[in-house]
């Protein structure tokens, strides 16, 4: 198909009137308004981009995540690190955007700056085409009021030389002669002006052409920029959704790792408290036990109510199984709380020995002593109801014998 031309098409029929060559010039007007339209879109993308991205940086760094184990908690981990990941991509296109933004921007001014020079060379041909065909309009007008004038004066020198009087035939002569070397001055003067104004309208028709051709030129550069520029801009958009698919598949891929079962194992390894219920307590008759009650010495009165009030409010030992994890249960006296009270407050004073403690364990009286696991504690006494007394940092209480290991 054959490619339509300015030059051929933006012509007036009218001398004095531009209506082809101001239709082409609001065409590149409206070009630059596109220009900068496509401009402001690939702005406020970028600024969402950039917005975007560094909100997603945020999420991630503020997501918790902390208290999961195993290996949701390493999915979860990898989501994290994708999504920040996928934020620091989102600004990377966002400095993309904008690069492409800055090449627009420069290449509209560019044009800008090329139509002025053609714009103002148009304009001078402009105002010298239409001072010419006004004063050569004037002297056609003179020119043919002269013309009128010599007529009129021969037609008076004809009428006077009929009269037969000589003297106002001469004047009438000399004012015919007068007349006609006006009118021919004038004749001379119009052509004069004609040719010029030819001259002048053939230059302009040129210029015409020659800016109807760079004008066509800016156009098809014009739309040629935006047309590949909102091509790059939908790749780039594609290649984001690509990198974003790509990230987000490392964390499907670790979610494909992410097993129940194993999480649940992980947790029971790791936390358990024990594998027996507690057992029941039995009934125990306060007289039977009177004799032993009687005889026992003030002091293992007051280790009998010492535990007996542990065990009132829930015994330290049989509480550390539910508190403590991967604890081995306390042993149980087989002959009753108060026999095994009695029999246990015999403490066994020994030299003090550094242990290591081998579980955690948190006091449940006062009288009690924390201990976590790997702690260096002295032990003071060992009892023989399982209870020792042990000092840590200048503290001194009872803890399980059954969790300390001697160093």
């Amino acid at each position: 198909m054959t490619q339509l031309q300015f030059k051929d098409a933006f012509w007036c029929k009218e001398f004095t009137l531009h209506t082809g060559y101001e239709a082409l010039v609001q065409r590149l007007l409206d070009g630059r308004k596109m220009c900068k339209d496509v401009e402001d879109l690939l702005k406020q993308r970028a600024q969402a981009e950039e917005r975007y991205g560094k909100e997603l940086i945020q999420i991630a760094r503020k997501a918790g995540g902390q208290t999961e184990i195993n290996t949701l908690k390493a999915a979860f981990e990898r989501l994290k690190q994708q999504i920040e990941s996928v934020g620091n991509s989102h600004i990377q296109l966002a400095v993309m955007l904008k690069d492409e933004l800055k090449g627009i921007e420069e290449f509209r001014e560019r044009q800008k700056e090329q139509r002025k020079k053609y714009e103002s060379a148009m304009e001078r041909m402009q105002k010298s085409k239409l001072s010419h065909y006004k004063k050569t309009m004037e002297s056609k007008k003179t020119y043919e009021q002269k013309c009128k004038e010599a007529d009129e004066a021969e037609q008076s020198f004809e009428r006077t030389s009929a009269s037969g009087n000589q003297k106002q035939t001469e004047k009438s002569q000399n004012k015919a002669k007068q007349c006609r070397d006006a009118a021919n001055e004038a004749e001379n003067v119009y052509k004069q002006n004609i040719e010029q104004l030819d001259k002048v309208r053939t230059e302009w028709e040129q210029e015409h052409i020659k800016t109807c051709q760079v004008f066509q030129l800016q156009e098809c550069d014009r739309i040629t920029i935006l047309r590949n520029s909102l091509w790059v801009h939908c790749n780039q958009l594609s290649m984001q959704c690509v990198t974003d698919d790509e990230l987000y598949e490392e964390v499907r891929l670790s979610l494909e790792n992410c097993v129940v079962e194993s999480d649940i194992d992980y947790f029971i390894k790791t936390k358990m408290t024990g594998t027996q219920p507690p057992d029941a307590i039995g009934y125990e008759n306060y007289y039977s036990k009177e004799p032993n009650r009687n005889n026992s010495s003030p002091t293992q009165s007051c280790g009998m109510m010492k535990r007996f009030s542990g065990l009132l409010h829930g015994s330290s030992k049989h509480n550390t199984e539910s508190a403590t994890p991967s604890a081995p249960p306390l042993a149980e006296k087989p002959d009753g709380v108060y026999a095994s009270i009695f029999e246990n407050q015999q403490a066994r004073i020994t030299a003090s020995q550094d242990y290591r403690v081998l579980y955690d364990y948190t006091a449940q009286n006062t009288d009690e002593l924390d201990i976590s696991e790997g702690d260096i504690v002295v032990v003071i006494e060992e009892n023989e109801d399982g209870w020792w007394t042990a000092e840590r940092n200048g503290q001194r209480g009872f803890v399980p014998g059954s969790y300390l290991e001697k160093l």
